[in-house]
């Protein structure tokens, strides 16, 4: 049996979020946004139930979640949305963003924008001094990831915002990997957008939010990108997915209550998995103190990724980077601002499992890449 290990890209669905989403499918499946009958009432409470779901992870409130197709959409919404004419012209992020905030920075970057690049410390996270050094009176957003998602290593969000308190750029975090799993750091409340995404969670693909929190009373002023019929207070046009919302807000539900317990289930098997695979001397990339215990990143000594995924394709699922870029067969960029040497780049896979995954055939494993 191949070992699915894939679960930073994607995670499988949990039978109690498959249960919710087969609901708003086969029996309330009606519109949220119809008003005179039961059929959408009940909708619109799913939604809203969902809401308050997500909200009580970051301890935000229930009108700060604008629901999206996912974390890449919130990251344009925040990113473009924020970038009025009439808004101060400079902006702080880093060189490990995910590609969902890079390209919209870029794309702002094209509209005349100015933008400084934070290099990441060797260990693959971003100092706040760096970005506090980068701050200038006229940055008017400050995007830093939550969690990495090639190399699992936590951000020091918290920290950073701490060093923005006396600034009023806004502070977006693309939270989408650690949403969820590291639950304190979202709770800041010098964060004022968070992005996220469901299938990280065990919830289905296609459902995502943005939180938007008040400063001082006000909410974050995004213009939104989608026109139409002005759902989500006019922000994300078109008629809500019921159903994928239902199972992102019980997804929340059950990550909320039991987080802590699958953080120790991904902790004892990655001992367990890195025990297995010690014989084979993996180098891991990142601090290992500041990772996630569910993604670990790693090269085997004398081997390339592609030939070390070849030789364990009939045991795990694995990727060699970000899934969702997979195709470009290049060195990950994330890698690369860390300084990494080219034979650990190019050798360079991702682990990444759930607390209730498998262990696969480690002697196996070794055995093929011997």
């Amino acid at each position: 049996m191949v070992v699915y290990l894939d679960c930073a890209a994607t995670t499988p669905l949990d039978p109690r979020v498959r249960a919710e989403v087969l609901r708003y499918l086969d029996e309330d499946f009606g519109n949220a946004g119809s008003r005179t009958h039961d059929y959408g009432r009940r909708a619109r409470t799913a939604v809203e139930s969902a809401r308050d779901s997500v909200a009580a992870i970051t301890g935000s409130s229930r009108g700060d979640v604008v629901f999206t197709s996912g974390a890449t959409e919130s990251n344009n919404l925040a990113i473009l949305g924020l970038a009025g004419p009439e808004r101060s012209r400079h902006i702080v992020t880093t060189r490990i963003e995910h590609h969902a905030v890079l390209e919209p920075v870029a794309e702002l970057e094209r509209r005349g924008f100015t933008v400084t690049y934070v290099d990441p410390e060797p260990g693959g996270w971003v100092s706040p001094a760096s970005v506090a050094t980068a701050l200038r009176p006229d940055t008017f957003l400050v995007s830093v990831m939550h969690v990495n998602n090639e190399t699992g290593v936590q951000q020091p969000i918290v920290e950073i915002a701490e060093t923005l308190q006396s600034h009023a750029a806004y502070f977006h975090t693309d939270a989408a990997q650690g949403f969820g799993k590291a639950i304190e750091a979202l709770t800041h409340p010098r964060l004022d957008l968070i992005s996220i995404s469901g299938h990280k969670i065990h919830a289905p693909k296609g459902a995502g939010a943005l939180i938007l929190r008040r400063r001082n009373g006000t909410r974050p002023p995004i213009r939104p990108l989608l026109h139409g019929g002005g759902q989500e207070r006019g922000l994300r046009s078109g008629t809500l997915p019921v159903h994928l919302i239902a199972g992102l807000g019980k997804a929340a539900e059950i990550a909320k209550t039991e987080w802590r317990e699958r953080a120790d289930l991904c902790r004892a098997y990655r001992a367990k998995l890195l025990e297995g695979l010690a014989p084979l001397k993996p180098v891991l990339h990142g601090d290992q103190s500041r990772t996630l215990p569910n993604i670990v990143n790693l090269s085997i000594p004398g081997m390339q990724a592609e030939a070390l995924m070849d030789a364990w394709s009939e045991l795990v699922a694995i990727s060699d980077g970000a899934a969702c870029t997979s195709q470009s067969q290049q060195c990950s960029h994330v890698l690369g601002a860390m300084g990494l040497p080219d034979e650990r780049m190019s050798g360079a896979v991702r682990l990444s499992w759930c607390h209730d995954s498998p262990l696969p055939d480690l002697p196996a494993m070794v055995a093929a890449a011997a």
